[in-house]
């Protein structure tokens, strides 16, 4: 892994403030519960998230759509901070199985967290809820 990460492209640092305007797609989420594991993403480009610099971010969770705003407070160390979601609202379209647009939408209400690492965004949930990890949208 350590080869792979030598071998990638530099790193663009992002920070809270510059989270705006940038989309990521979800590659996986991990539980803090050894039981659930971690579910890798099969289409990650079915799964994104845009952070707009007005404050808003939009979702394409698989065949669901959704709205939120967000807000993000960078720690001193500005590559971490907290981060909140406004109640989203979605389309409630009907995804075929596995259904993981519901569970996203639902988990974004208890994102408290974010960290920058290694080019990869991951929203922490409150109380160990888990771990979502996101890479950037190429263009």
């Amino acid at each position: 892994a350590g080869l792979v990460a030598a071998c990638a492209a530099p790193e663009r640092h992002v920070s809270a403030m510059s989270l705006a305007g940038t989309q990521w797609q979800l590659l996986a989420i991990q539980s803090m519960d050894d039981a659930q594991g971690t579910i890798r993403i099969a289409h990650p480009e079915r799964f994104t998230a845009r952070f707009d610099a007005d404050s808003r971010a939009s979702f394409h969770l698989d065949c669901t759509r959704g709205t939120a705003t967000w807000k993000a407070t960078p720690a001193a160390d500005p590559s971490s901070g907290s981060i909140e979601f406004g109640p989203v609202a979605t389309t409630r379209a009907l995804c075929p199985p596995p259904r993981l647009d519901e569970r996203v939408a639902r988990d974004l209400a208890y994102v408290r967290g974010y960290l920058l690492k290694d080019g990869r965004l991951y929203l922490t949930l409150m109380a160990d809820g888990g771990i979502y990890e996101w890479q950037p949208v190429k263009p």
